[in-house]
């Protein structure tokens, strides 16, 4: 066993208001090649009944402190083939794992900013250092992670800027994306989830999102930070985390 991941990473990752905010991880992910390619061919039509169940799994081996990587391989060794362009890939390739990682830290940090609870900059260091950590519970070469803050975030640009593009798979869920249909994420208004998005999102789906787009995003995230500021553990935290999470 392994330890547990810190004490931010369980509070943030465990809270529904980091799954409310994953229309725009799963955005970015639709529009990498291997990983779109992989959703089509090994999780098809239902895209977030299957991010429910590696979402879900991903929060319960943070907060558990399980051995991560035998489980990782498991569900990832099978997931190989071409992509659109005739391209070998496979799931476990650490450039493609890390940027997939690199999604769920960046949403983080962006559903603190949308949803609270409010990240100090010494916060976001501690949270990213943690992440850091949890990332190499996986097992997967942690050689190109960035080791702070501001070389995560100059990676994730130039990783969003060079390694995205619309192609077929992402085509195919592009609505499902913009328009969630299934979780937690079925009850965001669609605005919300448009409004949401990466800039570089955005920019590959073609999409501008209108004024009541963000309207719809200001009033959930209104919702959001008062509602849970109040409301009990069972509510704010999703099962896997609720034992475990640092108040």
């Amino acid at each position: 066993m392994t330890e547990q991941a810190g004490p931010l990473l369980r509070r943030h990752l465990g809270d529904r208001r980091f799954l409310l905010t994953l229309p725009r991880a799963v955005g970015l992910q639709v529009l990498h090649p291997v990983i779109a390619t992989a959703l089509r061919e090994h999780a098809p039509n239902r895209l977030w009944e299957h991010k429910k169940r590696t979402v879900s799994q991903m929060i319960y081996l943070a907060h558990t402190g399980r051995a991560a990587d035998s489980v990782i391989r498991f569900a990832h060794e099978h997931v190989k083939g071409l992509d659109d362009r005739g391209h070998r890939y496979h799931a476990l390739h650490p450039e493609v794992f890390l940027f997939q990682h690199a999604t769920y830290v960046e949403t983080l940090m962006t559903a603190a900013d949308l949803f609270g609870p409010a990240l100090s900059a010494d916060d976001r260091d501690q949270l990213y250092r943690e992440t850091r950590a949890w990332y190499r519970t996986y097992g997967v070469s942690d050689r190109r992670l960035p080791r702070t803050l501001p070389e995560f975030t100059e990676y994730f640009t130039d990783a969003c800027a060079t390694q995205l593009r619309t192609g077929p798979a992402a085509h195919e869920f592009r609505d499902q994306v913009l328009r969630p249909d299934a979780w937690i994420v079925r009850h965001l208004p669609a605005g919300a989830a448009r409004a949401m998005q990466h800039p570089r999102a955005l920019a590959l789906f073609d999409v501008r999102p209108a004024p009541a787009d963000t309207a719809a995003l200001r009033a959930v995230a209104l919702t959001a930070r008062t509602g849970f500021t109040i409301a009990p553990r069972r509510i704010r935290y999703v099962s896997q985390a609720r034992a475990r999470t640092v108040r």
